[in-house]
């Protein structure tokens, strides 16, 4: 069997494993933003944009290579058609966003597909999912999280989630150098759910998403930060929307 770059192999076959599948070439860093809400800004040899939503201003300026949306909701879709961009969704939302005349792949979860060198894995997320669109709600397959690799950097972003103990698989299976994580509550999980998510997926760095966008979604990153870091070797950075953070590969 071979084993792609981004899975691990048991340990009587990894000395295979890096004779045939030697790592990538790693760039320095990659830039991510946090533009507020779910919106994150990937920066690399291409520029990725992960739910275009932000509740003041325009994501319009960023000019994406590429768009992932991980799931229906208005809050996730933003101007995911105003961008004109290619994007990466679940089926449903692909075809949906087809119809509008946007170009779209669809994949679903468990799946890999790489675009323009970047690599998404479709990963599952703990929510509901159907599509808000002017004619109501449509249905819109699954919530969905994403592990995106580019210049050897891994990030995960949870999407809206609940706390689900196959989290722990993708720390295991994808090692993510950073991972984006809600911490909102009402929801998606909340900061005590969050610690044991980053916890189970041990990503060296965290970034809390999804807070005070509205008063439903209030929570204080200060005490995840804190009792995260008292209690494990995990750093957590707390970003104001537009801030970023330079990441480098684990590896």
């Amino acid at each position: 069997m071979v084993y792609p770059d981004h899975y691990d192999c048991p340990g009587h076959l990894k000395f295979l494993h890096k004779k045939f599948h030697p790592p990538a070439p790693h760039s320095a860093y990659m830039q991510c933003t946090w533009l507020g809400h779910s919106c994150v800004l990937m920066k690399g040899t291409k520029k990725v944009i992960i739910d275009p939503f932000v509740t003041e201003g325009s994501v319009i300026s960023t000019n994406p290579d590429i768009v992932a949306v991980t799931h229906g909701h208005h809050d996730h879709l933003g101007e995911v058609i105003a961008l004109k961009k290619p994007v990466v969704a679940i089926s449903e939302i692909a075809r949906y966003l087809k119809g509008q005349g946007i170009p779209a792949e669809g994949m679903n979860l468990g799946g890999t597909i790489t675009l323009d060198g970047v690599s998404f894995t479709m990963t599952p997320a703990v929510h509901s999912a159907g599509i808000d669109s002017a004619a109501g709600s449509l249905p819109g397959g699954a919530a969905a999280g994403y592990v995106i690799r580019m210049d050897g950097v891994s990030v995960y972003h949870a999407g809206d989630t609940a706390l689900f103990l196959d989290m722990k698989l993708i720390g295991e299976l994808y090692h993510p150098d950073i991972a984006f994580l809600p911490i909102g509550g009402r929801y998606t999980m909340g900061t005590r759910e969050a610690m044991m998510a980053a916890n189970f997926i041990g990503a060296k760095t965290v970034i809390p998403i999804h807070y005070n966008t509205w008063d439903p979604i209030a929570a204080d990153p200060v005490p995840f930060k804190i009792a995260l870091e008292r209690t494990t070797d995990l750093t957590v950075t707390i970003l104001k929307p537009g801030e970023s953070i330079e990441v480098s590969p684990s590896s």
